[in-house]
């Protein structure tokens, strides 16, 4: 399965690779150590010992490098070789490394041309920054089984929500939804709008005072190749959007292998914000409705398309996947680009 490598890949939370730490991740079916310099600037290196192949994961940070817990090579951020026990340092035992960058509270790496590696180039995201601890959460799920564009296709399609979190997220409002798309050269969007409608169960439950009849909006922007902003806003019918209860939330496909996926997920909120048994009560609701009803699914779609490629099948496209189709042939367009030397 080819990956589109000139691009921004999210390979952790940035608190997560804490200093003397290593973290172990294969990214685009490419095992990848993460670790801290002392300065805080995040490096990436191959997770494999050029000497007998142990991963350097299995080592510890050393001087700005990672000594390798086998025979003790050592090497650096850059995939240098910096230190060798056994005789003098090897200068031709370099190893591949990757351009990492922190922003939006997650550090990104790129796989592809270093010298194209610009973290200007990073999805904005900024709105996780802006968000206070008490309305901010994160989490992840690594090594879900199934290709990561199904992950993205179940973003860009919220019609599942009725049907696969009818008791949270669902309740038919999305399903009968108007469903508009507008493509720009960085990104699509795609907004469901549903007058008139019940709220969500889930907001009912964390408000008594919700009215019975409220319209929705659920607003997704994709970039490529697999980072979403998802706002779902909820007002009284006929209030302005400026007004209505709104949450804002990334959700992040990094491809681990052709057929699995790290998620990551994060989101803020403009209501409430300094609640903070609020944030927790809805960061554990959203991780157990992913882990415990998405995840599944998806898994259950990979296994059953196996190793086909998805258009070989002959998928029966309805209207409501008019935006996950645009966001496949986009982000094909750019892969086969690339791979043409584009």
């Amino acid at each position: 399965m080819p990956f589109l490598m000139n691009a921004w890949y999210v390979a952790a939370w940035a608190d997560e690779l804490k200093p003397d730490v290593i973290i172990s991740r294969r990214i685009l079916d490419l095992p990848i150590a993460l670790f801290r310099r002392s300065d805080g600037r995040p490096a990436a290196i191959l997770d494999r010992c050029p000497h007998r192949f142990a991963p350097l994961s299995a080592g510890r940070v050393k001087d700005d490098a990672i000594a390798c817990g086998y025979h003790g090579l050592a090497f650096d951020g850059e995939g240098r070789c910096v230190a060798n026990p056994h005789g003098p340092v090897l200068r031709n035992a370099a190893i591949a490394a990757w351009p990492v960058h922190d922003a939006h509270r997650a550090t990104w790496i790129w796989m592809g041309d270093r010298d194209r590696a610009d973290p200007a180039l990073i999805p904005d995201l900024s709105y996780l920054d802006d968000a206070p601890d008490t309305a901010f959460s994160a989490g992840q799920l690594l090594s879900g089984a199934g290709q990561y564009e199904i992950f993205v296709d179940n973003i860009m399609d919220l019609s599942h929500t009725d049907f696969l979190h009818p008791t949270t997220l669902g309740g038919g409002a999305v399903t009968s939804a108007r469903q508009d798309i507008e493509e720009a050269p960085n990104h699509i969007d795609v907004t469901w709008y549903s007058p008139d409608t019940p709220p969500a169960p889930l907001l009912r439950e964390l408000f008594d005072d919700l009215p019975a009849s409220t319209d929705s909006f659920q607003k997704v922007r994709w970039y490529a190749p697999s980072v979403m902003r998802l706002i779902a806003a909820t007002v009284e019918s006929g209030q302005p959007e400026e007004t209505a209860l709104a949450n804002t939330n990334a959700h992040i496909m990094t491809p681990e292998t052709s057929t699995s996926t790290h998620y990551f997920f994060a989101a803020t909120r403009n209501y409430r914000v300094d609640d903070a048994a609020l944030n927790e009560r809805i960061a554990t609701t959203r991780a157990r409705i992913f882990a415990t009803e998405d995840k599944p699914m998806i898994e259950n779609v990979q296994a059953r398309m196996g190793d086909a490629e998805f258009w070989s099948l002959k998928p029966l496209l309805l209207p409501i996947d008019a935006a996950s189709v645009r966001v496949r042939r986009r982000l094909k367009a750019l892969i086969d680009r690339e791979a043409a030397g584009g």
